[in-house]
């Protein structure tokens, strides 16, 4: 299941970058989601299409960068919906964004416990 939700090559690559620094990363990008989803569901709530645009656009390059397929795919569409102001396709894209997350930061937090 979570080779579906994390691509491991990739966290393998950023563990052999960042060394120790790893679990600062895995720390940085858990609280950085949820800032980032604040500013989503923000945009969403005030109907402001080019914030809601740009919002899912950083999320979706921080979880590409950090190997969160499917999340970056479905931010990727909420960009997209978010481009074309179609807003009222929104709404669910955001809820399964906020799931998938979920998903991921039990991945990643189940990752970060590793080093301790």
């Amino acid at each position: 299941m979570s080779d579906s939700h994390l691509d491991q090559s990739v966290l393998a690559s950023l563990l052999d970058v960042m060394g120790e620094e790893y679990p600062v990363l895995l720390d940085t990008f858990l609280v950085d989601s949820e800032e980032r989803q604040r500013h989503i569901h923000e945009a969403l709530s005030s109907a402001d299409a080019q914030a809601l645009r740009l919002a899912a656009h950083s999320f979706k390059g921080s979880c590409s960068n950090m190997g969160a397929p499917l999340l970056a795919g479905l931010c990727k569409q909420l960009e997209e919906v978010a481009r074309r102001e179609r807003l009222d396709d929104a709404p669910d894209l955001v809820e399964q964004i906020g799931r998938e997350f979920a998903i991921v930061r039990i991945l990643l937090k189940s990752e970060r416990q590793r080093y301790r």
